[in-house]
């Protein structure tokens, strides 16, 4: 009989964000407060068209334990630098914001020159 090797797969922190409002992040509730936001190897199929590391899985981690999930749209810095107007995060730093109307909160997160945007809704 062989051996039974079990492996750690280590997550990849991208920082610790502070979410001012309830919001909803893969369609179940997530609390206001600070969380460890954590990249994940999952991806979703991706679209036609689209590069298949466009996306990624992330999870809110809070106390040691994952309490939500969403997509995240990854950008380079290259392409942001084409994109992007206005207040950024500054290097290996994030940024939240209340987008215009209030429904929804931008989670941005520049890490190692990678942006990573989360869009989740406001929870009512």
């Amino acid at each position: 009989m062989k051996p039974f090797l079990r492996f750690a797969i280590l997550a990849v922190v991208l920082g610790t964000v502070h979410l001012p409002h309830a919001v909803v992040a893969d369609g179940k509730p997530l609390p206001a407060g600070s969380y460890q936001v954590q990249l994940t190897d999952a991806t979703p199929a991706p679209a036609v068209g689209q590069s298949p590391d466009a996306e990624r899985w992330v999870e809110f981690v809070k106390g040691g334990k994952t309490v939500g999930r969403e997509l995240a749209t990854v950008v380079s810095a290259a392409d942001m630098a084409t994109m992007a107007k206005g207040k950024r995060p500054a290097a290996n730093g994030s940024l939240v914001e209340t987008l215009e109307g209030g429904e929804y909160l931008r989670v941005w997160i520049n890490k190692d020159k990678v942006n990573y945007l989360i869009h989740l809704s406001v929870g009512k």
